[in-house]
């Protein structure tokens, strides 16, 4: 279950970096939901909290603006699969209202857990940036605000979901990654051809 969780986590990071470990460090902080392992208690300390919700402050406006939201996302590239490699790494470890005995799954090997969310949240963020450009062209921009309060809610979603019910993640995730495959095909299809 814990990998569940996880890969929840790492899913809804690919769509927005800071919305998932803001949910694990304020639902270690104040409630008995999640409890972090050892040397992930820095999630939920006041500082990291205050810093995750200025950077989804600047994140929320950012993507929402035509043209700056591609910057952005090229910007993200590197910052949501380091997000998804944390929490991922952070939620195959923690007690869960789902999961109450997460043992040890990886052994020692510690960078393991890094990069497979790191993987997960890369393919959410390429399908996602991907999608944005071909969304501003064929809207004229318009369509930026609405897709990005999808995508962040989206991401809220996923990111409980995890926690709450990890065995719907792998249902919610898939339905997400095919959703957002076919739209960028869809797009692509409708873009005009360049003559030559």
């Amino acid at each position: 279950m814990e990998l569940l969780t996880a890969a929840g986590l790492s899913s809804a990071a690919g769509l927005n970096a800071y919305i998932p470990l803001l949910v694990l460090g304020l639902l270690n902080r104040f409630t008995s939901w999640v409890a972090l392992p050892d040397g992930w208690g820095w999630l939920s300390n006041g500082w990291a909290l205050g810093i995750l919700a200025v950077l989804l402050l600047i994140e929320v406006v950012a993507d929402k603006i035509p043209l700056v939201d591609s910057v952005n996302d090229a910007l993200q590239t590197v910052v949501r699969p380091a997000s998804g490699g944390l929490v991922f790494a952070s939620g195959v470890g923690a007690e869960t209202v789902a999961v109450s005995d997460p043992g040890n799954t990886f052994g020692s090997a510690q960078w393991v857990p890094l990069l497979i969310g790191a993987v997960i949240a890369l393919v959410f963020h390429l399908l996602k940036s991907g999608s944005r450009p071909l969304l501003n062209m064929g809207t004229a921009g318009v369509a930026a605000p609405v897709v990005s309060t999808a995508e962040d809610g989206a991401s809220l979603g996923l990111s409980l979901l995890a926690i709450a019910l990890p065995v719907l993640v792998l249902v919610a995730a898939a339905g997400l990654a095919v959703l957002l495959f076919i739209g960028v095909r869809r797009l692509r299809s409708r873009r005009p051809e360049t003559a030559g």
